[in-house]
């Protein structure tokens, strides 16, 4: 794996920083995964979602499209490695059931298309929560809304550190997931 910046400096090259939502994320996000599927092959990929702020019409994000990949039971996470990395992604999370790389950054911040890809073995519980989450802040927007302060408070107070900013929106998710299911 390529040096990949520490806590401590992801926080300073790549600052949180949310914008507008801007309508070209969708087409986008479209490309992307013509491009992903082009790189992997249909064989790999179960199904390829749009995920996160990017893909939720009319609130801040950062501009960073948040991409979910349901491989196949088996598929060999060598082999995606040697063809993502071949093709200029960088490999960030390496853990036994999420893979995930970016594209779309430099050393000298974020280029103008920035990319996260998360991959997940086959039925990942991250897959549905996901998918759930997006879904419901897409048909409630007084939820959408709500979930949009939270992270601008949370970007004011950790601009620079991605991971706690992360965190920091965990118990909001967890309780839409929970009303979302019950």
């Amino acid at each position: 794996m390529p040096n990949v910046p520490n806590r401590a400096e992801l926080g300073r090259l790549y600052p949180i920083h949310l914008v507008d939502y801007d309508p070209s994320w969708p087409p986008l996000f479209q490309r992307e995964k013509k491009r992903l599927l082009s790189i992997l092959g249909n064989a790999t990929i179960l199904r390829i979602e749009h995920f996160g702020s990017t893909a939720i019409p009319g609130i801040r994000a950062k501009p960073t499209i948040d991409i979910l990949i349901e491989l196949v039971a088996g598929a060999s996470v060598d082999e995606i490695h040697e063809k993502m990395v071949g093709s200029g992604y960088i490999r960030m999370v390496e853990q036994e059931d999420h893979v995930m790389f970016v594209r779309g950054y430099s050393p000298q911040g974020l280029e103008k298309e920035s990319f996260h890809i998360h991959m997940y073995p086959e039925g990942h519980g991250k897959i549905s929560d996901s998918i759930l989450f997006r879904d419901y802040l897409r048909e409630h927007p007084e939820a959408a809304r709500e979930y949009q302060v939270l992270k601008e408070e949370l970007a004011l107070k950790y601009r620079n550190d991605r991971e706690a900013y992360t965190e920091g929106k965990g118990e909001f998710v967890k309780n839409i997931l929970k009303h979302v299911r019950y």
